[in-house]
């Protein structure tokens, strides 16, 4: 990747030279890193939120800062029609689509005697229904070259306790439709994977909060990643043909 300046704005000249993507939920922790590293690499990129629009517009100037185009769209995950619409809408304002990530979900963790109905049906309409409905759309409108890139768990390679069946449920059947996926469009030269990250340091998960020290020794590396090291993974496979259906843990050792 090379990085040349024009006038005050720096161009970026990298892998994704001429592609597209839109990052799902990518207003904030490991969706904005990874909105970033995609621009660095050359992309344009689209970014999806539900409520922190500030951030996402944001994240659009940081990747217009790096010469690359940028959008932010509302978009609810968890709504049929808007989780689809969101990638019509993206390809509409950016010329098409090459790389679609699925980062946009929620976690409701609890006690299974304490999760309500309604629990489950957010849960699932925006970890799985609005993943399979985003990559549906995706899958119509990409073409040779395409990657479908959806970001799971380590919960799904080890529970270390109670109260997160809900959760994990959800992000397991991730690992079946990216397998499916892989299948259904890897005739069509389109791939489809899978990162689980572990223990990340974001705003919603700091490395310095209350439940910190007990994730921290989770790890084998007994520390918290970056959502930088999460977005590099996920770069490595929006420039990869030849790696379909796999799952990358990228969770300093969470499950080994």
């Amino acid at each position: 990747m090379t990085t040349t300046r024009e006038g005050t704005m720096t161009t970026v000249h990298g892998t994704l030279d001429g592609k597209v993507a839109l990052v799902t939920g990518g207003g904030r922790g490991i969706g904005a890193a990874t909105a970033l590293r995609l621009a660095r690499e050359g992309a344009d990129v689209a970014v999806t939120y539900e409520n922190g629009e500030k951030a996402a517009q944001d994240v659009v100037r940081a990747v217009q800062a790096l010469g690359r185009r940028a959008v932010a769209l509302r978009a609810d995950a968890g709504d049929a029609g808007e989780a689809a619409d969101a990638v019509e809408r993206a390809a509409g304002a950016l010329g098409g689509l090459d790389v679609l990530v699925n980062n946009a979900g929620i976690g409701v963790l609890g006690p299974l005697e304490d999760l309500a109905p309604e629990d489950v049906d957010r849960v699932l309409a925006v970890n799985v229904r609005g993943v399979f409905l985003a990559s549906r759309a995706a899958a119509g409108r990409m073409a040779e070259g395409g990657r479908i890139i959806t970001i799971g768990s380590c919960m799904t390679q080890r529970v270390p306790g109670p109260g997160g069946t809900l959760y994990t449920m959800s992000k397991a059947a991730l690992v079946g439709l990216t397998k499916a996926l892989a299948r259904e469009l890897g005739g069509r030269g389109i791939t489809a994977n899978i990162v689980h990250p572990g223990p990340v340091d974001t705003d919603m998960n700091p490395a310095d909060g209350p439940f910190a020290a007990g994730q921290r020794g989770m790890t084998a590396v007994g520390r918290f990643g970056t959502a930088q090291e999460v977005a590099a993974t996920v770069a490595y496979l929006a420039g990869a043909g030849f790696v379909t259906g796999a799952e990358f843990s990228v969770d300093g050792g969470h499950a080994a």
